[in-house]
């Protein structure tokens, strides 16, 4: 099987930071150079209120990343689909699909920072209901010739959304309970994860697999994108030093999900070779490295250092 390997941006830093495009870019671009084969942005609004996160909007940045890439998939990790008005991400997702010439891939998920959903208007409580009708709504607006319907607040009347995306963009959803799971399972082009353990993944994919031939689809036509940490160091021990701390000013991990900073791939080139190849054999198709502090050195490394290994024999990594 062929393992493709992405990388995260840093449109979302911590409190203390600020993003920049001009780094966004060269980073993108040199990702590029190195093999990467796409490109993954975070979605928020806002995030925190005391220490608030700085942060780019997702799409308006890969829009600006897709002019200076040219074979890189464009993809959101996740897009918040519930507080989004369906009609406006399906126009300004099929706009991104044309000018990046079909690189698009939108990760969405229901969410859970509940003053997001308060600051547009958009009931915390029915979020999956929701979040299940924008989809909906996109896909119709993206492939029926002409959409006549009402979904709850929402009236269609013989509306045309043209230029069509051509190839409607990759829908993936985020998620960790079974319900999020059937949902992949059935509606989209396949799951993205984050932070998972090998483990853990290996046991939630089995499960959408399950769901996807309950419902008569071929589970193999889904795919998968798992988003891991990444910090390539001296040995394990100083490279979990570094990247604990990364983790905790950064990200969140629910505590309801199987998300957790033990995911994190670190150590020696081979020891991150071999973490890498727990997940190549758990079933992962595509991982998205998130680099400790976005270094371009840690993708360098990783391209020069640990991907010749795996490419190998990912299965026998440290003697698997």
């Amino acid at each position: 099987m062929t393992v493709e390997y992405g990388v995260a941006i840093e449109n979302f830093t911590s409190a203390s930071a600020s993003p920049d495009m001009g780094r966004l870019i060269n980073y993108a671009t040199r990702a590029e150079e190195l093999g990467f084969t796409s490109l993954w942005a975070w979605d928020h609004l806002f995030l925190g209120s005391k220490q608030p996160f700085p942060c780019f909007e997702a799409l308006t940045t890969l829009t600006a990343l897709a002019s200076h890439t040219s074979t890189m998939t464009l993809g959101t990790g996740v897009l918040v689909l519930p507080i989004r008005d369906p009609a406006l991400l399906a126009k300004t997702a099929a706009t991104l699909q044309s000018a990046s010439g079909g690189r698009l891939c939108l990760g969405v998920a229901a969410g859970w920072y509940e003053r997001e959903f308060a600051a547009t208007g958009s009931p915390f409580k029915g979020r999956g209901k929701r979040f299940e009708r924008n989809l909906d709504v996109c896909y119709r607006l993206w492939g029926d010739d002409e959409v006549t319907g009402e979904w709850e607040d929402l009236s269609f009347r013989r509306v045309r959304m043209l230029p069509k995306p051509r190839p409607r963009p990759r829908v993936l959803i985020g998620g960790y309970v079974d319900r999020v799971l059937r949902r992949v399972a059935t509606l989209g082009d396949g799951w993205l994860t984050y932070f998972y353990t090998a483990e853990a993944f290996a046991r939630s994919w089995a499960k959408i697999r399950d769901f996807a031939a309950e419902a008569g689809r071929d589970p193999d036509t889904l795919t998968n994108v798992a988003q891991l940490p990444l910090c390539i160091d001296s040995s394990f021990e100083s490279a979990s030093r570094k990247v604990g701390p990364f983790l905790a000013e950064h990200f969140d991990n629910p505590e309801w999900s199987d998300a957790t900073p033990e995911s994190a791939i670190r150590g020696t080139p081979e020891q991150c070779a071999e973490q890498l190849a727990a997940h190549i054999n758990a079933g992962t198709r595509h991982i998205a490295l998130v680099p400790y502090r976005y270094d371009l050195e840690q993708l360098e490394r990783f391209t020069e250092q640990v991907r010749p290994l795996l490419e190998v024999a990912p299965a026998r990594v440290g003697g698997a």
